[in-house]
């Protein structure tokens, strides 16, 4: 039986956004960016049309996950040391003797541990996998994201059922 799949990627998924990750040794890299690209492979059996999912769909929404992350200060809220303290207007970050302080409407507090582009390739699947829900579209049995951060350094995330 033959497995299927549908893949996109392009110049219209690529955000910009900060972030900072700790490396080991309690070493902080210094706040940079990046203009991330995106690559999305669904794999799946064929609908009643003989298509895994939509392509115009698919980029759609993909774009809109995309887009909650462009142009922002990307922060995780599970770091066990770092510490993100959210205001009314501002995003306060410590770690250790180091201390940020951010508009808070420029951030996008994360559910990850770090920032690096292993778990943002993981948070955008689980945001794609919300969305597609969100949108009626049947759960894929699998999910495929491949984030580079610079070229030629990229990570790939691949999510199955549960």
């Amino acid at each position: 039986m033959p497995n299927y799949s549908v893949r996109i990627a392009g110049d219209n998924l690529i955000y910009s956004a900060a972030h900072f990750i700790l490396l080991t040794g309690g070493i902080c890299e210094p706040l940079h960016g990046h203009n991330f690209r995106v690559a999305v492979e669904l794999g799946g059996p064929l609908d009643e049309v003989d298509c895994v999912i939509d392509f115009l769909a698919l980029l759609q929404i993909m774009k809109s996950v995309v887009a909650e992350l462009d142009h922002a200060v990307l922060l995780p809220t599970r770091h066990p040391v770092m510490q993100v303290l959210v205001g009314e207007d501002e995003v306060e970050v410590r770690f250790g003797p180091r201390r940020w302080v951010f508009p808070r409407a420029e951030c996008r507090l994360l559910p990850v541990v770090s920032t690096t582009v292993e778990l943002m390739a993981n948070y955008l699947a689980q945001r794609l996998l919300e969305t597609l829900a969100a949108r009626g579209f049947v759960r894929p049995p699998c999910v495929k994201i491949e984030l580079e951060e610079s070229p030629g350094c990229s990570a790939t995330c691949e999510t199955t059922p549960d």
